[in-house]
């Protein structure tokens, strides 16, 4: 449907001047599309050698042949596209194209699907994402038009399971197939195998029963990555006979923000005979661990995965892994023992618990702070400066800081040169590898200064004032 829009682009002696214009409204055809965004009027300048618009030789399919020239990889998403147009004109234009991107189009009929695709003979790639396809019905004979397609995309389609399966019957060639946000919340079972498909992802959906995803390993016997985030599966189901019948050929499965909640469920994934890449992120059994508990607790239960969430796991690792796991379970009741347990005791016998060593820096010291024949043991802060102490000292030992001098005497060393002064005032405390024990000597700055003598341990004590610095 075309209309006539009018526009006021100014006046002359203060009346508008009207332009007049006609826009299409609604729905566009493929061919209208590809011939406007490919138009020599949207490239009109040559920008360097070899740059700009190139027609090569060759003999002219239609009337515009010689004025378009198209990629091999089109896309045309967010133009509004219901139908295909000319069939001729496409297969002129688009004889070299391989990949077509239609996503977020208007397209809702599969007969206009397949004359653009069965136009197009070296299509291997198509993206249908977010095109209102849920109530398109799909005739058998449409279907044929994707034989050669091997990369299909249906995001976000709500596509039927009747119509994939009619697609799929016709679609030998197909290796990956992206079902994502369609709302599926179960899977129609189908007698049709698509052994070619390698690549399966169906995230975003309400998938909950592992029995769903067996109709999935039933449908697709030869699948290598199977990408399954962001359903809501409760548990992996099935016999260990079944398990290891279901997806043999599978290597990489994505369960991320799924709902397992048992360490049974990650074991079960052993089952999988080629499994080597896991992803397991935001499920409920891992929220009480921390990031390397999560990782070490995984790659233990799981001897055969050799990436994790995306990171290669080493040998090493594998190896911290597996004893971190031993150790995680020393105090647990044998009933409450994973077999895995048993079978890493075998490996690496029964170990000790690590011994606790903490490297952080200090924070407080006790030492014992000595001023005229008098002592108090007092806590002080390391991370304060020398002038800070003094600060925390007048009430102490009553003297101004600018009145005092203080000494620092290692209770463990024997300097040969006595005690040592403390006379940068910005110096942080940390600094003079102060431990409890240690002295801190005050002498006030009155009194005639000489080196002073680490005092006796026997100088009597005065009363405490502030016990905390």
């Amino acid at each position: 449907m075309s209309v006539w829009l009018f526009y006021a682009c100014g006046s002359t002696d203060g009346e508008p001047q009207w332009d007049f214009k006609m826009e299409q409204v609604g729905g566009r055809s493929f061919m209208e599309v590809l011939s406007e965004k490919y138009s020599p009027e949207n490239f009109p300048y040559r920008r360097g050698p070899g740059m700009g618009i190139v027609v090569p030789a060759g003999p002219q399919g239609s009337p515009m042949k010689d004025r378009l020239n198209l990629p091999s990889i089109l896309v045309l998403n967010s133009c509004c596209i219901t139908s295909a147009g000319d069939e001729g004109e496409i297969a002129a234009f688009c004889a070299h194209v391989c990949e077509l991107d239609l996503s977020d189009n208007k397209l809702e009929d599969w007969h206009e699907i397949s004359k653009i695709v069965s136009s197009i003979p070296h299509l291997y790639f198509l993206n249908l994402t977010t095109n209102p396809l849920s109530q398109a019905v799909l005739d058998p004979s449409c279907s044929k038009a994707l034989v050669r397609v091997r990369r299909l995309v249906l995001n976000n389609t709500k596509v039927s399971w009747e119509t994939l399966h009619t697609l799929l019957a016709e679609m030998p060639q197909l290796e990956q197939l992206f079902l994502c946000l369609n709302g599926y919340d179960t899977v129609s079972h189908s007698s049709v195998r698509c052994s070619s498909l390698r690549l399966l992802h169906i995230t975003d959906n309400n998938l909950q029963d592992w029995s769903e995803v067996c109709k999935v390993g039933a449908m697709f016997p030869c699948l290598d990555t199977l990408v399954m985030a962001n359903n809501h599966l409760s548990s992996i189901g099935g016999s260990e006979e079944t398990l290891s019948r279901l997806f043999p050929c599978l290597h990489h499965i994505n369960l991320h923000n799924s709902g397992l909640n048992s360490w049974g469920d990650i074991e079960k994934l052993n089952l999988f005979p080629k499994l080597d890449e896991v992803r397991l992120k935001g499920i409920p059994l891992l929220q009480n661990y921390t990031n390397t508990e999560r990782r070490n607790l995984i790659i233990a239960r799981l001897p055969s995965v050799t990436m994790l969430n995306g990171s290669d796991v080493t040998d090493g690792e594998r190896e911290d892994a597996e004893r971190f796991f031993i150790r995680h379970y020393l105090d647990f009741p044998e009933e409450e023992l994973p077999c895995r347990y048993h079978e890493l005791v075998t490996k690496y016998g029964k170990l000790a618990p690590l011994a606790e060593v903490d490297l952080r820096p200090r924070c407080h010291a006790k030492v014992e702070v000595r001023c005229e024949g008098k002592m108090e043991i007092v806590s002080i802060r390391l991370d304060q400066t020398v002038s800070g102490l003094k600060k925390r000292l007048r009430s102490v030992v009553q003297l101004s800081p600018n009145s005092m001098r203080l000494y620092y005497i290692d209770k463990d060393l024997s300097c040969p040169f006595g005690p040592e002064e403390m006379k940068y005032s910005t110096r942080a405390l940390h600094s003079y590898s102060i431990k409890d024990g240690d002295e801190i000597l005050v002498v006030p700055k009155s009194r005639p200064q000489s080196t002073p003598n680490a005092p006796s341990s026997s100088s009597s004590s005065f009363t405490p004032l502030s016990p905390s610095l």
